[in-house]
């Protein structure tokens, strides 16, 4: 599976990745909503919980490689989450800290929301966002979604109060 956009190539990781997935979750600053950077254990479980997500739902967070460069700059992706009672199709991105503010994560988020839409017919594709996460928030509005609804997540052994962006197809 391939996507591309305008600068990026969005693609499945492999583990030859696993280097380039660990400068964006080992760094404390690209890691904040998560409370702090990962392990070199989280960083593997992390990995292998996409290519699982690859061969379940044919779908996970992709590597997000610039074009002119081939070089891996973030994670950009479609991933099942619990919401509500049930699983709903979230759009989840993360970028190294050097590739803030250049609008790379409008640019993917807004291919992985085409893609649900018009490959897998999703009717409503969802971000969920932690509340200190401005920017992240930022790109889910740049991505057409509204705010819906607030709840708490644990993880990491801290509860995490969580903003519901969601857009329906047109």
């Amino acid at each position: 599976m391939t996507i591309e956009t305008k600068r990026l190539i969005l693609r499945e990781m492999t583990q030859a990745d696993f280097s380039s997935l660990c400068e964006i979750l080992q760094d404390d600053e690209v890691m904040y909503a998560y409370e702090g950077a990962f392990s070199d254990y989280e960083v593997q479980t992390w990995l292998d919980k996409q290519i699982k997500n690859y061969k379940e739902f044919g779908f996970g967070l992709w590597a997000a490689v610039l074009k002119e460069t081939d070089i891996m700059i973030g994670q950009c992706g479609l991933t099942m989450q619990d919401y509500n009672g049930g699983e709903v199709i979230e759009v989840g991105y993360l970028f190294q800290k050097e590739y803030w503010h250049y609008g790379y994560a409008t640019e993917a988020a807004a291919a992985c929301k085409g893609y649900a839409f018009n490959k897998l017919d999703a009717k409503e594709v969802y971000s969920i966002i932690r509340d200190t996460n401005i920017p992240s928030q930022n790109v889910a509005k740049r991505n057409g979604m509204i705010y819906m609804d607030k709840f708490v997540k644990h993880y990491r052994d801290v509860d995490m109060p969580h903003f519901i962006f969601a857009v329906k197809r047109a």
